[in-house]
């Protein structure tokens, strides 16, 4: 009889659980290890609460919440493309989070990584990883051809790469993007860096002198051979493995590139710098968000995983590190892993210089606007200017709407 009291009771405790869904964006093999850390943290410390942790992949996680949001079924706490956090303040879907926050939690943030996630002054999300891209090089493909230290300009960028084709040993000189997310953004580097704006005065600035001048030059690097064959069919992975197996002389990428380096090709001889200059200095700057839903049943309980499990220094310090990213807290700066990295200060350093994604509507739609008119420059289907031209007036439409 006592056994089946028990029996019994089981299930109706297990119901008076606080349940809370976190979807978790799959940023490697090892997210949800940490993330699991994180759950077992606040269950311990809450045993009347039960996190549920989802994996789910960035190429799926737009239509999975969309899916979810559509049919009333968000969860409470979801990892977001920060360039979504508009739509989903505009249309009531972002928890604002002001309220929840001491002055004390907010100052534990680096602030160039928080404010992007800030709209119209309400904050409706906390950054959940940051990165910043420098230039990727190998230092004996330079050398082998002659160049003694990397190139700090597009003009010395060109010049070595020639010097690399030249030499004649199968290496690329400048490995390039052209296919699939974030097409566009390897295009903006050169943009920026020639001066130009994403956008000016409400529309879309890609077709500005700038951009029309860093689309010549991608497509004369890929017309003089200096990048490895037809790169609208490589992704950033593809760039990167060319990198990893020695097989390319430079590359722009983010901080995680370096944990896959250290595990997969130990040997190469790389180092890195800065994002070649034009007329300016310019990187890019990215961060990905943290949201509590506002459909969310449980959200001061959602908010308390947030702030004693997710931002928690030695949960920060263990995604940060594992992941590849950089710190988006004071504290985890301050890290002996962080701290102490000679190599990060490439990242770190250009973050006076970083361009975000701009908070504008229909903004994915713009970037896949921008990269399919890139993708027809780099294959001759159409010139610099008449492409973009074009996507920009498309693009004029999207934000407009």
């Amino acid at each position: 009889m006592a056994a089946a009291a028990l029996l019994a009771l089981g299930p109706a405790q297990a119901q008076e659980k606080t349940e809370i869904r976190v979807i978790v964006a799959h940023y490697s093999d090892q997210t949800m290890g940490i993330f699991g850390g994180m759950e077992a943290d606040f269950e311990a410390a809450h045993p009347d609460v039960d996190i549920k942790l989802e994996d789910v992949s960035w190429d799926n996680l737009q239509q999975r919440l969309t899916t979810d949001i559509a049919g009333g079924t968000p969860p409470d706490i979801a990892i977001i493309g920060t360039r979504w956090l508009l739509d989903y303040a505009a249309n009531d879907i972002a928890e604002p989070l002001d309220d929840y926050m001491t002055p004390e939690f907010k100052a534990k943030f680096i602030e160039a990584f928080l404010e992007p996630s800030v709209i119209d002054g309400v904050t409706y999300g906390l950054p959940v990883a940051a990165s910043a891209r420098a230039m990727y090089y190998n230092k004996d493909l330079l050398e082998k051809a002659g160049i003694s230290a990397p190139p700090a300009t597009w003009d010395e960028l060109v010049a070595a790469a020639t010097a690399v084709k030249e030499k004649g040993e199968g290496a690329y000189g400048f490995g390039m993007q052209g296919k699939e997310i974030e097409t566009d953004i390897y295009w903006y580097y050169a943009l920026w860096a020639h001066g130009g704006e994403l956008v000016e005065d409400g529309k879309s600035g890609i077709a500005s002198e700038a951009g029309i001048k860093a689309a010549n030059l991608y497509k004369s690097l890929i017309d003089q051979g200096l990048t490895q064959p037809s790169p609208t069919g490589s992704n950033r992975q593809d760039m990167e493995s060319l990198f990893k197996q020695g097989r390319a002389a430079m590359i722009l990428s983010g901080p995680w590139l370096r944990g896959q380096i250290k595990t997969e090709a130990p040997d190469l001889n790389y180092g890195l710098a800065p994002i070649p200059k034009g007329t300016v200095q310019a990187t890019y700057g990215v961060t990905d968000t943290i949201m509590i839903f506002k459909d969310s049943e449980h959200k001061e309980v959602a908010w308390q995983f947030l702030e004693e499990a997710a931002f928690s220094d030695k949960n920060r310090i263990a995604f940060s590190e594992k992941e590849g990213f950089l710190p988006v807290m004071k504290a985890e700066a301050a890290a002996p892993a962080f701290a102490d990295d000679e190599e990060l200060k490439a990242f770190t350093g250009m973050l006076p210089y970083a361009k975000f994604a701009p908070l504008i509507p229909n903004w994915e739609a713009a970037s896949d606007t921008a990269s399919a008119a890139l993708q027809q420059i780099y294959q001759g289907q159409a010139e610099p200017e008449a492409a973009l031209t074009d996507a920009a007036r498309k693009i004029d439409e999207l934000i407009q709407q």
